[in-house]
């Protein structure tokens, strides 16, 4: 058996294993986050203590590694604080360099962030069609989507699983976010998440990458509001004295579901019908 914790960062759902003998198989990541069959996540981090904080190693529901997470290292430092190691800051080692993170309310976490580069334009054909957009890294991939008709239509599993494989992004592809713009100070964002293979119920990622561009276009001014598609809202804004020309602080709901025991039966998982 293993100890673990389920944890939400905005309506992205995570388990996380505290300083593991070993580390899972991809397999077992796989398994654990199969919704329906097992637990079911967005994904898997590793928390250790570290000398300066704290280090994390975040997978995705399909057993890949990713570089970083955002809501995943919001989670982390709020299951640090639940755990002691510490009362309100840490910072936090990820696949993309350190995170520094800060806790003072018990259900929220903001993370001190590198503004994303410049955005760059891009347009794609997908079927002849013409589909324009912009490129942003953001520690991983993001394909950002204006969508000035509002997100509640767009074709998210349609279309961005068409734009996540897309050869101009290459093997590793990139998450595809579609972008409502309501004024200068709040926008709308539903996400597919590579890795996940369907669309999330937020993305920290997605949240920065899409407010790059909304600055960027001058559809947006810091601080802003940011709805996702699990209802809760995120705020982006300037981080302290350097403020918003360097770092960008993420603000979200993060909390701690569950801590329980993963048994054997939850990586005993069938072989899919043929069918399906």
């Amino acid at each position: 058996m293993r100890h673990f914790f389920r944890l939400s960062g905005g309506g992205n759902d995570f388990l996380a294993l505290v300083e593991p003998i070993d580390e899972p198989t991809p397999d077992q990541i796989r398994a654990w986050c199969h919704r329906g069959l097992s637990l079911g996540a967005d994904g898997l981090f590793l928390l250790h203590r570290s000398p300066d904080g704290a280090r994390m190693r975040h997978f995705n529901a399909d057993g890949s590694l990713a570089e970083l997470c955002l809501n995943g290292t919001r989670c982390a430092v709020r299951l640090a604080r639940h755990l002691g190691w510490t009362d309100n800051e840490i910072v936090i080692e990820t696949g993309a360099g350190l995170i520094r993170g800060s806790s003072l309310e018990i259900t929220s976490v903001t993370l001190a962030l590198d503004r994303p580069g410049d955005p760059e334009p891009l347009e794609i054909d997908v079927d002849g069609v013409p589909i324009r957009g912009f490129r942003v890294p953001v520690g991983v991939p993001h394909f950002v989507l204006p969508w000035p008709d509002g997100v509640a239509h767009a074709p998210i599993t349609k279309l961005g699983s068409r734009l996540r494989s897309h050869p101009v992004f290459g093997d590793a592809g990139t998450n595809v976010d579609f972008v409502h713009f309501v004024d200068s100070g709040r926008f709308d964002v539903r996400t597919y998440e590579r890795g996940v293979e369907s669309e999330t119920f937020a993305c920290g990622t997605g949240v920065m990458a899409s407010t790059a561009v909304g600055v960027a276009q001058g559809e947006l001014e810091l601080p802003v509001t940011i709805l996702t598609r699990g209802g809760y809202r995120f705020e982006v804004g300037g981080w302290g004295s350097e403020g918003e020309e360097t770092h960008w602080g993420l603000k979200g709901d993060a909390r701690l579901l569950v801590e329980g025991q993963l048994v054997d039966s939850a990586e005993d998982l069938p072989d899919p019908p043929l069918w399906s």
